[in-house]
């Protein structure tokens, strides 16, 4: 009997990491205050397993950047960001959770630790 009760527990546990892993999948947008107002960045997220994988979209110059070192552990969430700037290359790590609707993240790299809150939409 108790081997079974372990063993439910367990697939539980696996099944509510799938599910979790799920919910990240799709589209996502934060508005940010620009120098010319607000602006949109938009997150496009695939995750296959613990493997995640997609976009980010800044709205400013250069277009999409591919997210790279993607990772979706539980509901913590990591990926990198490197963009080129007129030959110079810029690395942005990017951490933090996601809870039902909401995807919260802290940029590191760049201009220093941005805080932001990505809504699916």
């Amino acid at each position: 009997m108790k081997k079974y009760l372990v063993t439910l527990m367990a697939l539980l546990a696996i099944t509510s990491l799938v599910l979790l892993a799920a919910d990240i999948d799709g589209t996502w947008t934060a508005e940010t205050q620009g120098k010319n107002g607000p602006q949109t960045q938009t997150l496009i997220l695939t995750s296959k397993g613990g493997v995640l994988t997609g976009k980010l979209d800044n709205g400013g110059k250069g277009g999409p950047a591919d997210i790279s070192e993607g990772k979706i552990e539980g509901s913590n969430v990591s990926f990198k960001v490197v963009r080129d700037f007129g030959g110079k290359q810029v690395s942005q790590d990017w951490k933090g959770t996601i809870s039902g609707g909401e995807l919260k993240l802290q940029s590191t790299g760049g201009r220093g630790p941005v805080d932001m809150t990505f809504k699916k939409k």
